[in-house]
């Protein structure tokens, strides 16, 4: 498995990748405005670090986005002392290989690089899979960092709920 940052011809195949594996949590529910945000990947691009990865057969698998600190467009933390994972995903058919951990070891080792004190990023209630990874490496519950959305879809009745982990480094 070799995790490198994404080249340009690879935006649409990886954001193609995130959506799939978000709608395979969700049973393949529509996600809504949020599908477009997934497949943003240049978007994400220009503004943090995409990180891929790429089996040994050269087959692109899985991407993260790395976000460097809190000025960010896709930053969900106001911490200046931080560094954010968001959007980690893997192919369905290829989840379980080691991709998903590896990718956010690297978002690790980016963020010790640049001297940041925590890692942040927010996971939903259905992202059990990515949970035990992030468990596994360190990241603890966050729960003051906890976000709530309740505007359409959702609802004060059913919201979202985007759960916080931090690792300090």
């Amino acid at each position: 498995m070799q995790i490198r940052l994404i080249r340009p011809d690879e935006c649409e195949a990886l954001g193609e990748i995130t959506l799939r594996a978000y709608r395979d949590l969700t049973g393949g529910e529509p996600l809504r405005p949020y599908e477009d945000e997934l497949l943003n990947v240049s978007a994400r691009k220009l503004d943090s670090e995409v990180y891929v990865a790429v089996d040994n057969a050269g087959i692109l698998v899985g991407g993260v986005t790395y976000v460097p600190d809190s000025e960010r467009t896709m930053s969900e933390f106001q911490d200046p002392e931080g560094a954010g994972i968001r959007m980690l995903a893997v192919d369905p058919q290829y989840q379980g290989l080691g991709a998903g951990r590896a990718l956010v070891e690297t978002c690790i080792a980016r963020a010790r690089f640049q001297h940041r004190r925590r890692v942040i990023l927010h996971s939903t209630p259905v992202m059990t899979t990515a949970q035990a990874i992030y468990k596994r490496l360190g990241f603890e519950s966050s729960p003051e960092l906890d976000v709530w959305f309740h505007d359409d879809p959702y609802s004060t009745s059913n919201p979202l709920h985007l759960i916080a982990y931090t690792l300090s480094l």
